[in-house]
Parts: structure tokens; C-alpha cells; sequence
């Protein structure tokens, strides 16, 4: 009986009460589109960099990150190569040959990272060889071919066929190089990436460096999900039985601890915006349900005086604000829901921040994401703020007495 009461006194001024549906239908279908924006941005630049630079784990030397000599290959990489290839839940491997050094054309030269790989194997571990603008892939075919980036290609002035002079130092400090010629040309999210690096053979690299073994076994998961950590944490098991104690087998997050404090800190964000949200939306029930309630203060003083009890006049206010809450909740919640359908389709296209986007390693089309439990918590949390809205002008009708009520104007 009181909610059907409830409902009716809402709709008392269906002006009004329309008014404030909308805005809360709106406000929250833009507060979790907001919300799936970010979220997806996060993902999107956490997958690129596990994608391209990270991998899921990585198994170097103890110490090789804080102080990249060429000297500090893995010790015994042959039993985790052996492991890996006999783990189910890895789904690609490869192991590289790492240095520091320079590439030079006859117009310009600039420093980067040398990436020595197993063509096959660094196709499967990595997108780079579906990500070529120009040219082909590296091979086993021809002598020293070199594949870098379009940016690199653009201020070395490259191009396909191009010599270019790839120059390190080897075990002895002394400097070594050789002439390679440019075999394809790659582009990938990340300008940072682009700039810095480029792939060679690793047996071209050796031959060079006259020095065996790797730097770094890259490992890629079949679970895709960065955010499922139980198959990770079983192959890292696994491997410390394998690998050697002057080994480290570290995550992505650990490899690039930014990446770990983005996807810690989305939550927070998240919970900020909708914070923001839910207190302007709580004002405005509050002043919503003031005016109904000093509008109906006669109306009240009257059930008073006939015997009604307090709590349920308290209780038919809360009511009629929870009802306002969930009403508007549920059909933000829908339409928002609707959006990201349509959005987890169409994407959202931020080609003209291309340049900026890809300086965080962020993909132009983003996909917003949002899960089933966050609209939930949406839910809850803009009912729960309705219902704490109704607390002020509940209070404010139940402090008068039946006379003072009955004999105010409004």
C-alpha cells in the first residue's frame, strides 16, 4: 500500500519528477560511458605493452634490466626453452639477443635497442610481423636484412632496400658492426617503441657480437586477459624448477610497474567520477523532495493528527525517493548498457589525437569497457544515495507538530 502510494505522490507533478529522471538517465548514461572510456583506455594500453614490449613474463639474467651488459646472457636457457615448449598454457616463446647501438644511414644516425630474434618465433610472440606498413618480414633469406620502424625509416631518410650501418659494442667493449639492408618497415601504438627499437636476426647478431646464448625469453600466455593472473602465476611456478638461480622470471607488471599502478589507480578514478555524480545527483533529490514535502505539509499534519505514526510517514518519504533512485538508476543503467553495445562495435575514433595517443602506446579506435559488476555497483550506489537523500526532508516534516503542520500555508 505505501508503494503504490509512494509512486503515485512522485507523479503528483509529473513535470518535475520527469525532469530530474532525465537528468539522472542522462548524467549517469555520460558518467559510465566516462567511466567505460577510461577503462578501456587503461586495457588498451596495457594490452599493446604486453603485446609489444613486455610479453606476460620474461626470463632474463639477475640484474640484467638495472645494468644491460651484452655479456649477461641466461645461464642455461635450454631447459626453460624445453619447459615452455611443453607448458599448455603458453601459447608462443621467444628468446633474443639484446644490445645497445647505433644505426646510421648516410644522412642521419640515432641510438637504439638491436633486437636480435628468431624470425618464426618473434612473430607468434609478438604482433610485429601483421604491423608492416611496407615491406616484408624478416627470413631466412638474404644477407644482414634489418626491419625498423617508419618513424626511424622517415628521419634516417629510408627506405625499402635502403644500407644502413648498424654499429655495438661487443664482450670486449670493442666496436663492432656491419652493414644491413632494410627489409621492411613497421608502425606500431607506441611512438616510444618506434623510435627505439628495431629487429635483426639473432644469428646475424651473433656472428657479429661472437657471442652465443640470449638476453631475454619472452613468454606469451593462451590466456589473453591481463587481468587473470592464475595462469601467469603457474607458469612462473613452473619455471623456477627450470631456470637457474642467476635467472629472474618477472610479470609485465613488475617489468614495467606504471602499467600495474594504471590498472590499481582505474578503480579509484572510477569511484571518483561516480562519486562527483551521486553527490549532485543527492542534492538534487534532496531539493526535489523538500519542495514536494513542504508542499504537501498540511497533507502530512493531517495523517498525523488522524493517528498515523511517525516512522511511517518516514517510511512513505523514503520510499518515494528510493523509488526516484532506482527509477533513474535502472534506466541509466539500460541505456548505457545499450550505448556500449553499440560502442563495443563501432568503437570510438580518436584519429586526430592520433600523436598523443600514441606517446602513452594507445591504440586511435578504443573500445569503452565496462562490466556487468560495475553497472551493479552503479545500481547500488545511486539507490543507496537516494535513499540517504530522503533522510534531510523526512526530518524536517517530522520535527512539526500535527497543528504547526496543518495550519502551514504553502
Amino acid at each position: 500500500m505505501l508503494i503504490k502510494l509512494a509512486w503515485r505522490n512522485l507523479w503528483r507533478n509529473p513535470l518535475r519528477t520527469g525532469i530530474l529522471l532525465a537528468t539522472m538517465v542522462f548524467g549517469l548514461t555520460g558518467v559510465i560511458t566516462l567511466m567505460g572510456f577510461l577503462t578501456g583506455m587503461y586495457a588498451n594500453m596495457i594490452d599493446n605493452a604486453i603485446a609489444w614490449q613486455t610479453s606476460h613474463l620474461q626470463v632474463q639474467r639477475a640484474g640484467y634490466r638495472e645494468n644491460p651488459e651484452i655479456s649477461r646472457t641466461i645461464v642455461d636457457p635450454e631447459p626453460i626453452l624445453n619447459a615452455l615448449g611443453h607448458n599448455p598454457d603458453v601459447a608462443a616463446v621467444s628468446a633474443r639477443f639484446l644490445t645497445q647501438g647505433m644505426v646510421a644511414s648516410a644522412r642521419s644516425s640515432r641510438g637504439v635497442l638491436i633486437r636480435g630474434v628468431t624470425p618464426t618465433d618473434e612473430a607468434q610472440v609478438t604482433p610485429v610481423a601483421s604491423h608492416l606498413v611496407e615491406g616484408q618480414w624478416l627470413d631466412d633469406q638474404g644477407r644482414n636484412p634489418v626491419v625498423l620502424s617508419r618513424r626511424t625509416a622517415e628521419r634516417l631518410k629510408l627506405r625499402l632496400g635502403s644500407k644502413v650501418v648498424i654499429t655495438f659494442s661487443d664482450r670486449s667493449g670493442d666496436v663492432t658492426g656491419a652493414a644491413f639492408r632494410v627489409r621492411g618497415l613497421f608502425q606500431t601504438p607506441s611512438s616510444q617503441f618506434d623510435d627505439n627499437n628495431l629487429y635483426v636476426r639473432r644469428s646475424d647478431l651473433h656472428s657479429l657480437a661472437g657471442l652465443e646464448g640470449v638476453h631475454e625469453i619472452a613468454i606469451r600466455l593462451t590466456e589473453s586477459d591481463f587481468r587473470d593472473q592464475r595462469d601467469l602465476d603457474r607458469v612462473r611456478h613452473a619455471l623456477r624448477s627450470q631456470s637457474a638461480p642467476g635467472n629472474s622470471i618477472d610479470a609485465w607488471g613488475e617489468i614495467q610497474p606504471m602499467l600495474a599502478s594504471i590498472l590499481s589507480q582505474s578503480g579509484v578514478s572510477n569511484g571518483i567520477i561516480l562519486g562527483v555524480y551521486v553527490t549532485a545527483m543527492g542534492l538534487g533529490i534532496i531539493n526535489i523532495m523538500l519542495m514536494s514535502v513542504f508542499e504537501r505539509t498540511r497533507e502530512f499534519g493531517m495523517l498525523m493528527a488522524v493517528g498515523m505514526p511517525k516512522g511511517r510517514i518516514f517510511l512513505l518519504i523514503l520510499l518515494e525517493t528510493t523509488l526516484l533512485g532506482c527509477s533513474g538508476g535502472l534506466l541509466g543503467v539500460i541505456l548505457s548498457a545499450l550505448l556500449m553495445m553499440i560502442l563495443a562495435h563501432t568503437g570510438i575514433n580518436l584519429q586526430l589525437m592520433a600523436e598523443g595517443l600514441a606517446a602513452f602506446g594507445v591504440d586511435t579506435l578504443l573500445y569503452p569497457r565496462v562490466e556487468l559488476t560495475e553497472y551493479l555497483m552503479v545500481f547500488v550506489t545511486v539507490a543507496l544515495t537516494a535513499m540517504l537523500a530522503a533522510l534531510y526532508p523526512a526530518r524536517q516534516i517530522l520535527r512539526k507538530q500535527p497543528v504547526d503542520a496543518m495550519s502551514e500555508k504553502h
